[in-house]
């Protein structure tokens, strides 16, 4: 690997250390806009592929895996915006928060503040977007795509058993994880790009469940009057995915503190603020994880 263009995978995990010392230093009311922008941002993506999809039935009825890989094709744009413009999603902090907690670099107590804020800040952007900009401006209030917006949700939070939604938070989170990882270590913006695109792409095709995505996709099917109800949406497809999301992220945090952090010291990065330059004297890995 080019070291001028990536991060190794020991610096990577620190630097998701440090973006979690950052976020929880954050002002409350900065991660909650930051949120909400970010459930916007990722609503953009499923618009996309909701267009794509939904607006192809006679390709979907001969084809349905073609359909899923073009609609996954496009998703990833929403999680690009996200990490270009630093906003908060909550899936990958489900991942950083562990981290920094289990090196001491933030207490316990971030983990549920911080998930509750970032939760409530992507719910509410992602149902301004489902009402605003995909109901009440008409995108897709008119077949084909209201009627693959009701149906997606009988397949999504309907037709599944709760485990099986679960399982998918799994792998979804994992995937999306990854992509976050992937993005933090490469150094140019298209780098960044083409390191996150592939696994959203993947988990999108496969039709993993991504809890924040969703809080865009079936709400706005609830609004358009489908067999789902908010009652059946919270207690069925919400907590399982957020639950699976976080074993998700689990996968991907915690093996990466046992590879890359054994060694590694917060220092004084717990008072770095967001925005703020962080001295990375202890950013360096040690001997033995240059050699992992």
């Amino acid at each position: 690997m080019d070291a001028s263009s990536t991060l190794t995978p020991a610096q990577v995990a620190v630097v998701m250390v440090e973006q979690a010392v950052a976020k929880h230093n954050t002002r409350y009311d900065k991660t909650f806009f930051k949120a909400f922008l970010a459930g916007v941002m990722l609503s953009f993506g499923g618009l996309f592929d909701m267009i794509i999809s939904g607006g192809s039935p006679a390709l979907a009825a001969s084809n349905p895996g073609i359909v899923k890989v073009l609609g996954g094709f496009v998703f990833p744009v929403g999680l690009v915006m996200i990490v270009l413009q630093g906003f908060e999603l909550l899936t990958s902090n489900l991942m950083t928060f562990p981290m920094a907690v289990i090196k001491g670099a933030i207490p316990w107590w971030s983990i549920p503040v911080n998930w509750t804020i970032v939760f409530f800040g992507n719910l509410v952007g992602s149902l301004f977007f489902a009402a605003i900009f995909s109901k009440y401006d008409g995108l897709l209030t008119a077949d084909p795509y209201a009627s693959y917006v009701r149906t997606f949700a009988v397949t999504k939070a309907i037709t599944p058993g709760w485990y099986q939604i679960f399982i998918r938070g799994i792998g979804c989170n994992w995937l999306v994880c990854v992509a976050v990882w992937q993005g933090a270590g490469a150094k140019e913006t298209y780098s960044k790009i083409i390191a996150i695109w592939f696994p959203i792409w993947v988990f999108v095709a496969c039709g993993f469940d991504h809890v924040v995505a969703n809080m865009f996709s079936l709400p706005l099917s609830i609004m358009l009057h489908s067999e789902l109800t908010t009652d059946l949406y919270i207690r069925k497809s919400l907590i399982a995915s957020l639950i699976g999301n976080i074993v998700g992220g689990l996968l991907v945090g915690l093996p990466a503190v046992y590879f890359y952090l054994g060694d590694w010291r917060a220092g004084g990065l717990r008072d770095a603020e967001e925005g703020a330059q962080i001295e990375r004297k202890n950013s360096n890995p040690s001997g033995s994880e240059k050699t992992a």
